[in-house]
């Protein structure tokens, strides 16, 4: 079937520049959402994102007509999901997190009075198992005059499939369309339907197999990168308490032909690993005990490095008897979740720096290049420059390891302390 017609609905990191990638291809798309601010945005042939070259496609796509936004569904031959799929909130502390599929379920509904018989709805967000076939039921319910999957099989009128991406903020545009993807149909003909569409944009291989097993890669892949940081993470708390250098000690380490340690940090941010892992866990938690153990640790991590925070404003103090707590000033270095962007999800920097500004009484002062202004809950905090913070502050927390902060021949001073989480001093 030709899919000419592409309605996205979700335009955040993932769904603006997937659709922005199939306007390119000359298809018409509607991208969807709730944000009025981000719908006008767009119109307007900008962007509310900080993204690399997407700011070029939006604007090529809405000026050539190709591509529009709305904040309702409205009838096309494909539909994609890419909305979040957050925890649920109100949890005990220590309790394994549920997944929140509202936002799922509030697409489905949207979508499902605009459906006809020949359309394919494909949900990209990144889902626990089953999250699929759960938003397939709630089309079903919304459409009784239409046949689905999980009834009809091969013969359905509506075709559901999960296609989850796996793309690298910061460079989203290149691997959109160059990274192989996995894609799960409901049946062999949903995935087939979901790979013809898919293929109007990606160069990597395509990869048919079933919802179940697409949804279930995405969050292999993100575990298996978050044991792995893990392991970092506890091996730099380690090297700390025994007085050894992490970053050497892992640069000798890798010498080794089949050894390949990844780099700690203040924790694990980003709406994915620090997220996905959680979904198998609570499917599974008899079961899935090394994936619950490396989400705790790197947990965790802020925490330490909080208390680390803590120390060295008391040896700032020690050392400097005629000063009180008021007086010290941190700076903290970024609060992006990675370098070189500007994407606050999941943030164990940001989650640091307010921590910090909420029980440190004396000056917090935030530098990070890549935001305009602090998010409101760091109201209390400054923004300041590079060279601002530098001179002004008393202790200084290296968080994330933004490019801007490593073009620098600032010099360190005896009488101020240095707290380095990405071994860039």
């Amino acid at each position: 079937m030709e899919y000419e017609t592409v309605c996205v609905v979700g335009l955040g990191y993932i769904g603006l520049p997937t659709a922005a990638a199939f306007a390119g291809r000359r298809k018409k798309v509607i991208g969807v959402d709730v944000n009025q601010h981000a719908v006008d945005t767009i119109n307007r042939g900008e962007i509310h994102i900080v993204e690399p070259e997407l700011d070029i496609a939006v604007h090529a796509a809405v000026k050539e007509g190709y591509l529009r936004a709305a904040t309702r569904p409205e009838p096309a031959d494909a539909f994609l999901v890419a909305v979040p799929t957050p925890f649920k909130k109100g949890q005990e502390k220590g309790s394994i997190p549920t997944p929140d599929l509202s936002y799922i379920q509030a697409a489905a509904d949207s979508i499902g009075p605009v459906l006809k018989k020949g359309d394919l709805v494909i949900l990209e967000s990144t889902s626990p198992v089953g999250a699929t076939e759960q938003m397939a039921a709630w089309l079903a319910d919304s459409r009784p005059d239409l046949t689905f999957p999980q009834h009809a099989s091969e013969d359905s009128d509506i075709r559901i499939a999960h296609c989850p991406e796996r793309v690298l903020p910061g460079h989203i545009m290149h691997e959109l369309i160059e990274n192989d993807r996995v894609i799960g149909g409901m049946t062999t003909k949903c995935a087939e339907a979901a790979c013809e569409l898919y293929k109007t944009f990606v160069r990597g291989e395509c990869l048919l197999t079933t919802a179940r097993t697409a949804e279930m890669a995405k969050l292999t892949e993100n575990a298996f990168r978050d044991v792995n940081i893990a392991f970092a993470n506890e091996l730099s708390i380690i090297c700390d308490k025994v007085d050894i250098n992490v970053w050497e000690l892992i640069r000798l380490a890798n010498r080794h032909p089949r050894v390949n340690i990844l780099q700690p940090g203040p924790g694990v941010g980003g709406h994915c690993i620090a997220v996905d892992p959680w979904f198998i866990v609570s499917e599974t938690p008899e079961e899935a005990r090394l994936t619950r153990t490396a989400r705790e640790v790197n947990d965790g991590k802020p925490e330490w490095v909080i208390n680390k925070i803590k120390l060295a404003v008391a040896d700032f103090l020690q050392a400097n008897p005629d000063k009180t707590v008021k007086d010290v000033s941190i700076a903290c270095y970024g609060i992006a979740f990675k370098p070189d962007i500007d994407d606050l999800r999941e943030s164990p920097a940001l989650q640091i720096v307010e921590s910090i500004m909420n029980n440190h009484v004396g000056d917090v002062l935030v530098i990070e290049p890549n935001v305009q202004k602090l998010p409101g809950l760091l109201s209390k905090a400054e923004k300041v420059s590079y060279e601002s913070g530098w001179d002004a502050a008393d202790i200084h927390v290296m968080l994330v390891d933004h490019k801007d902060f490593k073009k620098t021949d600032l010099k360190f001073r005896n009488d101020k302390k240095y707290i380095d989480l990405r071994g860039v001093w």
